[in-house]
């Protein structure tokens, strides 16, 4: 039961506001505020730890797998935190049997049952293989149930905070905690746990919670829900269909969860700024959640197969002997029922922020620079000696909290910009919600940087400007600077820098259909600028701002270059659920695998970096393929750069660390390996 301190207002009072945008009455505590000067301290490990926050039981294995899959491959340790109880109406329904009365203490019990089954075998063990049960203690005192599972020096532990789902006069609990201000709700008791008492929580005591646990735990990969969701128009029906929140593509829960975990991140990096010690290093990755059932699937078959394969031991069967008698898993998702729902969100995973890695630039001597987002702040990595692939610790360029992505561009003399999206504001219960495009300009080439300037948002209010995608940007060769962002109305806004460095104002380019974030800009061999964005049903194609011929339709972001030999680009991307990679929409370009790709124009051709089938980074240059099987686990996507000495994939590890593969012969693969 809630407790109360106030007057609560009506369910129907939420409406899309309270559930969508995470946006609210009054603050009611003020904690440290993130600071964006840099030359702060960052932490520096070489251990890595994945840590992943959902709402419900599943979202990790519906929307942050195979990431998650290919790190615990890889031996990364895994700690999964849910945040409800996921205890919903209380029916374990089973597909052809007759309803069973609700009883939510027993189908929360089956939900995590059903967890404890897909990690064993994630971990290569039987389904029922015990695990060991205990009660965390956390900030406050509070408890909550954690299991363990140690195979092969590989390592799960799954945290169950137990918030309601529900809760009287709130039918969704977590959004209403994260509004107001006046809300407390009591933990739920799942069946046969060890926990026995119920604790109470309010907005802030949550956020405790969360940064008690990053701190105890110090991740250096953290994943999460999309704080930001999509905006989403349907009719109510329709929306009820698609469980999903009114005018957003998700659900209330995923929204909320993802709020709350990205407030504690923000407030752990602003302790640990105002404190003695040092920012924590972790890369952050936030993955869409229902925003999957809009758009053209992404993995192929073998992925998806993978993937759906490790919903079936949650799912479970009321045959199974798995040793909970509230229940041996999820009964509505088991068997084939993941492939079968016709919302499809098994058949993608999207980042919300989606990158091309690391900028990486060459210093005047030849060195690397890669600059990226670390502890939500803007950092600077340095080749310790030219061709070296060894890096210098991090160096702190501030402009924080950012989102996990960077855009960057060159200016004729040699300068880097950096652009970011950064949270000017990000709070609960009153405080509010904004996003900010940044830059950071580079004071000499190789050099120190200048302030951090705000470049606005193309969105004229807080709700829509925190739809904005991640900032791409191509130089000229005019000298001007071109920026991009996917904007709210799922369009493209841009921005042009004048060599005299003034900025236009943003104006909209028009396109014929919605497009998804991960845009691409180039310029040809005649100076025009390009951009392309994947679309609905088609890549759109613009030409200097001007609509141009689309191509047919890509399941993920698409990469250009400049044409060999003419005017225009090479547009390279896969299909919906293809594993084939296509040439501006056409043939087959011998480079099978999923995910977005990077493409360079070399001397002997198109140089093109992506993941194969098995998710390993792989690299194909003049008709032969190199695969990386080596090194830390490769986290977000890789950045190409072509060196005097050949290709190379700079990237971001399991570690928070960059690694450098330049591919050898002793590592390429013959074709059809």
């Amino acid at each position: 039961m809630p407790g109360r301190r106030g007057v609560l207002a009506t369910a129907a009072a939420l409406g899309a506001t309270v559930l969508a945008g995470c946006s609210v009455p009054a603050p009611r505590r003020t904690g440290p505020t993130a600071d964006p000067a840099p030359g702060v301290p960052i932490a520096s490990t070489r251990r890595a730890q994945l840590m992943q926050f959902a709402a419900h039981p599943d979202d990790d294995l519906y929307f942050m797998n195979p990431d998650t899959q290919r790190m615990l491959d890889a031996g990364v340790p895994l700690v999964s935190v849910y945040i409800t109880a996921g205890e919903h109406t209380g029916v374990n329904r089973i597909k052809g049997m007759p309803e069973t009365p609700p009883d939510r203490a027993a189908y929360s019990s089956a939900r995590h049952q059903g967890l404890r089954q897909t990690y064993a075998t994630l971990l290569g063990l039987d389904k029922f293989t015990p695990w060991q049960k205990g009660v965390a203690t956390l900030h406050g005192g509070r408890s909550a149930e954690i299991n363990t599972l140690v195979h092969g020096g590989r390592r799960v532990e799954l945290i169950f905070l137990n918030l309601p789902m529900h809760a009287p006069r709130r039918f969704m609990a977590l959004p209403a905690l994260w509004n107001d201000r006046a809300l407390e709700l009591r933990t739920h008791l799942s069946a046969g746990s060890p926990v026995e008492r119920s604790d109470p929580y309010d907005h802030d005591q949550l956020i405790d919670v969360l940064v008690g646990l990053l701190d105890r735990y110090r991740p250096t990969v953290v994943q999460t829900l999309d704080p930001d969701p999509d905006i989403q128009v349907s009719d109510e029906a329709t929306r009820k269909r698609d469980s999903e929140q009114p005018g957003y593509s998700d659900h209330g829960d995923h929204t909320a969860a993802a709020c709350f975990t990205w407030a504690a991140l923000i407030r752990w990096v602003a302790e640990a700024q105002k404190g003695p010690g040092a920012i924590p290093a972790f890369v952050a990755t936030a993955f869409r959640g229902y925003y999957n059932r809009h758009w053209p699937k992404n993995l192929p078959p073998q992925v998806l197969e993978e993937k759906a394969g490790h919903l079936v031991p949650y799912g479970g069967d009321p045959a199974w002997e798995c040793g909970n008698p509230a229940g041996c898993g999820d009964y509505s998702v088991g068997g084939d029922r993941p492939l079968a729902n016709r919302k499809g969100w098994v058949r993608s995973t999207h980042h919300r922020w989606p990158g091309t890695g690391p900028a990486v630039v060459a210093r005047p001597d030849g060195r690397l620079d890669a600059f990226g987002v670390l502890g939500l702040r803007a950092v600077r990595w340095r080749e310790t000696e030219k061709g070296s692939g060894l890096w210098g610790e991090p160096e702190d360029l501030g402009g924080g909290p950012l989102a996990p992505a960077l855009g960057s561009a060159t200016l004729p003399d040699g300068r880097t910009l950096l652009f970011g999206v950064r949270f000017v504001a990000f709070g609960g219960h009153g405080a509010p919600n904004k996003r900010e495009v940044v830059l950071l300009e580079q004071r000499s080439p190789g050099g120190p940087f200048l302030a951090w300037r705000g470049l606005g948002n193309p969105e004229r209010n807080d709700d829509r400007g925190r739809r904005i995608g991640v900032p791409v940007a191509v130089s000229g060769r005019d000298g001007r600077i071109h920026l991009f962002v996917r904007n709210a109305d799922k369009g493209v806004s841009t921005r042009v820098r004048s060599t005299a460095g003034v900025w236009s104002p943003w104006r909209s380019l028009t396109g014929t259909e919605e497009v998804q974030d991960g845009l691409d800009a180039v310029v040809d061999a005649t100076g025009r600028v390009h951009v392309l964005a994947a679309a609905r049903e088609s890549v759109l194609h613009w030409i200097d701002g001007v609509p141009a011929a689309p191509l047919p339709v890509a399941g993920d972001p698409v990469a250009a270059v400049p044409a060999r030999g003419s005017d225009g680009v090479e547009v390279y991307y896969r299909g919906p659920a293809a594993k084939e990679l296509l040439l501006s929409g056409r043939g087959n370009a011998s480079f099978d695998g999923y995910g977005s790709v990077a493409a360079a124009a070399g001397t002997g051709g198109t140089v093109l970096l992506g993941r194969d089938l098995r998710g390993r980074i792989q690299l194909r240059r003049g008709g032969r393929l190199w695969t990386r099987t080596q090194g830390t686990a490769a986290v977000q996507a890789a950045a190409l750069r072509l060196l005097p000495g050949g290709p190379a994939a700079v990237g971001l590890g399991a570690d928070a660390h960059p690694w450098v593969w330049r591919p050898t012969e002793r590592s390429v693969l013959a074709e059809g390996e």
